[in-house]
């Protein structure tokens, strides 16, 4: 028989909602930096509402029953977007499951710079490889509303994934998502090419939310390298002129994937995430 699981001094009868928030939050502080934004994440959802009005709404609900078992996940180490099911990612909420990265503020980086560099115009045409929820490329179309754009990924399970979101955020006629191993039978130009390919070295120790996520998606060879290196021949014959390619990197690794690209007579640019770290190289055609 299945029990549901409780964690004491939440979800008992009379405890309410602010100070369930608190309680729980004392006790996710042990393991977890943003204790407060998780306990009243997991609230919010529990009472199906949003964050913020929940937040205005606290002192007059209920804590509802099922808080406690999601806190128990929390407290397991499952991560926020797979317990509530959501994440927030530019101007879009994305569906997410385990079968995808999770999306994270770090990665907005990318739509930064192609936002920085498509100032006077809009892309026409987007590809992103190794779309996963469609985080990127969904977040490119709603910020360009006149765009179109090609998501591909080698996983069946986070195609599905991405169709969903589109169809939910009602882009679904401005994308098409597809099967396939990187760039291999794809044909440019695009004017904007998004790509958060896998970098972590394969013998990398890893701890927390990645610990959920799939190993194809964030595991590269012995120096993390590989998929870089299968990319970043295709792109001089995707890039459209005046076009870029906006892909993330490893806060270690600006220096040898620019020189993979450089190769490839690309000319590079990085830039940093919200924490100064290398984040994103920004590669075009060479004039």
């Amino acid at each position: 028989m299945n029990v549901a699981p409780t964690v004491p001094g939440i979800g008992e009868g009379g405890i309410s909602v602010p100070d369930a928030i608190r309680a729980a939050t004392v006790q996710l502080a042990v393991s977890f930096a943003t204790a407060r934004l998780d306990a009243e994440l997991l609230m919010a959802h529990a009472l199906g509402l949003s964050r913020g009005d929940m937040l205005l709404r606290q002192r007059d609900l209920s804590v509802p029953s099922s808080f406690a078992g999601s806190l128990a996940r929390r407290l397991a180490g499952e991560p926020i977007a797979h317990i509530v099911g959501m994440r927030d990612f530019w101007t879009i909420s994305l569906s997410v499951t385990p079968d995808t990265l999770i999306p994270r503020p770090d990665s907005e980086t990318l739509i930064e710079a192609a936002v920085d560099h498509f100032r006077d115009h809009a892309p026409a045409h987007i590809l992103d490889l190794g779309t996963g929820s469609g985080a990127l490329l969904l977040a490119a179309l709603d910020q360009w509303s006149t765009a179109r754009g090609i998501g591909v990924d080698a996983s069946a399970s986070a195609l599905a994934v991405a169709r969903d979101n589109a169809r939910r955020l009602g882009l679904a006629d401005r994308v098409d998502f597809r099967a396939g191993d990187w760039a291999d039978g794809i044909d440019g130009p695009f004017d904007l090419i998004l790509c958060n390919p896998p970098y972590i070295a394969s013998d990398a120790v890893l701890d927390g939310d990645v610990l959920h996520e799939p190993a194809s998606a964030l595991f590269a060879g012995p120096d993390g390298l590989d998929d870089y290196r299968r990319i970043a021949p295709a792109l001089p014959r995707l890039l459209a002129s005046g076009g870029i390619a906006v892909i993330e990197i490893g806060y270690d690794q600006r220096a040898s994937v620019s020189a993979l690209l450089e190769r490839q007579g690309l000319s590079v640019t990085s830039r940093h995430d919200l924490a100064g770290l290398d984040r994103c190289l920004i590669a075009a055609l060479s004039a």
